[in-house]
């Protein structure tokens, strides 16, 4: 069960850090656990808090709470924090391509030891991993101006001269941009003079010849 971190609590551990207590009598002073308080440390350096003697401010504050606990997430422990820490390198790796399980292992040959489903959490949630590059529409064009096409395998046909033979055949497919209407050609071979004879045949079944084919 995670343990609710309060506004007061982390103020107050904040404010005796810069202040320049240290860690243990830190903790003792409050009756926290060590643990909790590097935590807090830790997330609090990696938003950028250093130790100056000055009170946290309120921007400063509400930057540790939403790292510390974000608003409709489950709450971020001395994991992420190391995460925080570590993540300009992290973000260099992947912008390089590197896969995510290889940075888990450069990072544990640095002495960094994370389990894969925080590093994989905060690099989904912190720096985009794994998000699909947005969708641009594009416009169809007018009637007759583009003809899609494609070449693939279809089945089987049985060889008229041989008993019990069957011989594989493809096919070309063409398919209008604007009508979405389909013409298949099919064939045997995927030769040059193959091809000629489907785009006269395409353009017989749909009355005319398109100004480009992709």
């Amino acid at each position: 069960m995670y343990r609710e971190v309060t506004m007061i609590e982390v103020i107050e551990v904040l404010r005796l850090w810069r202040a320049g207590l240290p860690t243990k009598r830190l903790a003792a002073q409050l009756g926290l656990d060590p643990k909790t308080v590097r935590r807090y440390l830790e997330v609090a350096g990696a938003t950028g808090l250093r130790v100056d003697g000055a009170p946290p401010t309120e921007d400063e504050l509400r930057e540790v709470l939403l790292a510390l606990h974000p608003a409709g997430g489950r709450p971020r422990g001395e994991g992420w924090a190391v995460c925080a820490t570590h993540r300009p390198r992290i973000e260099r790796w992947l912008a390089e391509g590197v896969r995510l399980t290889k940075i888990r292992k450069l990072l544990a040959r640095q002495g960094v030891v994370l389990a894969y489903p925080m590093l994989y959490r905060f690099a989904v949630e912190e720096l985009g991993f794994g998000r699909s590059t947005t969708t641009i529409p594009v416009l169809d064009g007018e009637p007759g101006q583009e003809l899609q096409v494609d070449t693939g395998w279809v089945g089987w046909l049985p060889v008229a001269e041989r008993r019990r033979t069957r011989r594989r055949f493809r096919a070309w497919i063409f398919t209008a941009v604007c009508s979405r209407h389909r013409f298949v050609y099919p064939t045997f071979e995927e030769t040059t003079a193959r091809a000629i004879e489907a785009c006269e045949a395409a353009w017989a079944f749909f009355g005319g010849i398109f100004r480009v084919l992709i």
